[in-house]
């Protein structure tokens, strides 16, 4: 009997959770309008923005020859897609996390409420390091995942984690991405002080994105699996697994030779060890401090199943 409740708990809340995601597409879809070029979005209700750089269609050879999981090098296409100037911060990140707060003033929206959010954190997630300007952190990738639905559902715009291939192909910005002087454009182990620093006071990239290398590094959609050698368009692979994701980007915490656009790590239990909760929290990485993520909005809206694959990648409860 405690089966049979348990199966309809689970069926009822994929129902609902499939709804919710519907009208969030409803919405969306009803919203979009015709954007060209780079961007500002003001999250309704408050004075907090963030900026939206236009990313063109194209292809490139994504890998390298350095290092084995970076290999084999191989041809990947993609479509047009914006990315955030920088990365998620926590101005951005706790209007997610506490409710009610962070400078909203109208009342509540049926459809953003559905979206489920963090519980209380046990532990001040920014452990001391700042708030105002700097990069949200410490979050699992399911919970960098369900700001994205969220945020779609506050501002009537489709938003998700990049793949990897979208990820690094911004991060190169056609070429090879590596700067010739690293400190100008990243903070890491040699020069951040042994803590994250404000978003986007380094160079941007060639095409006007700030800490792609260094920083914190950034939640990618991808499991972290072995490189295909033949041709790919959009490729991502849906994670079946809690473990491992890709990460990217390097952060303050590493040395230089961490900080490149084809560097890949794997997303770990470890990540959670301190955490005193049992099971595991799924919605904090409290023992990587290095970890934050920043979203794409892809240039064609998905439809609602395919929204709901994005927002729900991987394994929710961590079984580790």
């Amino acid at each position: 009997m405690i089966r049979v409740y348990s199966c309809l708990f689970v069926a009822l809340n994929v129902f609902a959770q499939d709804a919710a995601v519907q009208e969030i597409h409803d919405r969306i879809s009803k919203a979009q309008g015709h954007k060209s070029g780079a961007y500002s979005v003001t999250i309704p209700n408050t004075t907090i923005s963030f900026d939206m750089v236009p990313i063109a269609a194209g292809e490139f050879e994504m890998g390298s020859k350095d290092k084995p999981d970076q290999q084999p090098v191989h041809r990947v296409k993609l479509d047009a897609f914006w990315m955030q100037a920088h990365e998620v911060t926590w101005d951005e990140y706790r209007l997610f996390m506490f409710a009610g707060q962070g400078g909203e003033t109208t009342a509540k929206d049926q459809v953003v409420d559905a979206v489920s959010r963090p519980t209380k954190p046990y532990v001040e997630m920014s452990f001391g390091m700042g708030i105002n300007g700097f990069p949200a952190i410490s979050m699992t990738q399911h919970a960098a995942n369900k700001y994205a639905e969220w945020l779609s559902a506050r501002t009537g715009e489709f938003y998700r984690l990049p793949t990897e291939a979208e990820w690094e192909y911004a991060c190169r910005a056609g070429g090879t991405g590596q700067p010739a002087k690293l400190e100008d454009v990243a903070w890491f182990a040699a020069n951040s002080g042994g803590k994250y620093q404000p978003v986007a006071k380094k160079k941007p990239n060639a095409w006007g994105l700030y800490d792609m290398l260094g920083n914190v590094m950034e939640w990618t959609l991808d499991a972290y699996v072995p490189y295909k050698a033949d041709a790919q368009t959009n490729p991502w692979t849906r994670a079946t697994a809690p473990y491992p994701h890709a990460v990217r980007g390097g952060s303050w915490n590493d040395p230089a030779g961490a900080l490149t656009c084809t560097a890949r790590v794997a997303s770990d239990a470890a990540w959670k060890q301190q955490d005193p909760q049992l099971p595991k929290s799924v919605w904090y990485m409290t023992d990587a401090q290095w970890v934050g993520f920043r979203l794409v909005r892809p240039s064609k809206i998905p439809s609602a199943e395919e929204m709901t694959r994005y927002w729900n990648n991987g394994v929710e409860h961590d079984e580790q």
